[in-house]
């Protein structure tokens, strides 16, 4: 499907959104735990994504066959790593954060791979995953050759987000034959992740014994739950209507972009030229997936009709 002036405006308008959201939460967990994060973000976003399902006249969608399938996208999707981003945002920059995340269609990819029968490993695929691989090590870097240290275990942590990330994915693939739109299962997935944080919240944060946090940090926390969750989402869905998957998957690229530049004009982050050279490698191997830049490079690309 060929992208519109208006696909692509959608798609920087949507990078700027989820690279923001890295910004945002280095912002928050100066102040807030993670997993108190993670139950502000998803329970503002899920009281914003109801009141866009009540202006389209659309139904709750929580029937009895749907109610499980939400909490297990909720852990795969929301809980599990929005918790290791953000706990990772408490040891490394921004910037490398979203970089590593960048590795997420890498690591679907592979679990599609040995999940799925009709997703096997094509050769652009195991060309991506190559490249992936190679930007992770240069990323790992001297942290891994070093052993321990406190970045390692925070760049660890965003890996484990992204391969989490990975099984939400194939895991969603459910919801196609539920009749939802894609509204309602941003919704319901929020929902059930924000009941599953609560708990959580009340055992290990406990955040009513910790200071207020200051007016910057419920900023940064309204922002990420209304700009960097319901509003990404709603123009995600609106994306993957006109110009379907394949493109929509481009905002992966662009990700790391305004989430560097946020983090290096705003928040004075530096990242070292290795962090540079591996997020040059995993893009290499996202654009080898996508395989439109080889099919281009052989003459093969579809003509527009």
């Amino acid at each position: 499907m060929r992208m519109t002036l208006q696909d692509w405006a959608l798609l920087f308008a949507l990078s700027l959104l989820w690279g923001g959201s890295f910004f945002f939460a280095a912002i928050a967990v100066q102040a807030l735990p993670p997993l108190t994060i993670v139950a502000l973000r998803t329970g503002i976003a899920a009281l914003a994504l109801s009141a866009v399902l009540r202006l389209r006249g659309e139904r709750w969608p929580f029937t009895r066959g749907a109610i499980m399938a939400f909490l297990i996208m909720g852990l795969l999707n929301n809980l599990l790593p929005f918790s290791l981003l953000f706990w990772a945002q408490t040891m490394i920059p921004s910037g490398l954060a979203s970089i590593l995340n960048a590795t997420t269609p890498i690591f679907s990819i592979t679990v599609a791979h040995f999940l799925l029968a009709d997703e096997r490993m094509a050769p652009n695929k195991a060309v991506g995953i190559l490249f992936g691989f190679l930007g992770v090590v240069v990323l790992l870097g001297g942290d891994l050759l070093g052993g321990a240290s406190i970045a390692l275990l925070g760049m660890l942590a965003c890996l484990g987000a992204a391969l989490s990330y990975g099984f939400a994915g194939v895991y969603g693939r459910r919801f196609k034959a539920m009749r939802l739109s894609a509204t309602q299962v941003a919704f319901g997935q929020l929902v059930a992740t924000t009941l599953m944080a609560l708990p959580l919240v009340g055992l290990i944060d406990r955040p009513w014994t910790l200071p207020a946090p200051g007016l910057p940090v419920m900023a940064a926390v309204l922002a990420l739950a209304i700009l960097s969750t319901a509003l990404a989402y709603v123009i995600f869905f609106r994306i993957l209507a006109s110009a379907g998957a394949v493109n929509a998957a481009l905002v992966t690229l662009l990700v790391p972009v305004s989430a560097i530049l946020l983090g290096t004009l705003v928040l004075g982050e530096a990242l070292a030229g290795r962090h540079y050279l591996g997020m040059a490698l995993i893009a290499t191997g996202l654009l080898a997936i996508d395989g439109r830049l080889g099919d281009r490079l052989r003459g093969t690309a579809p003509k527009p009709k």
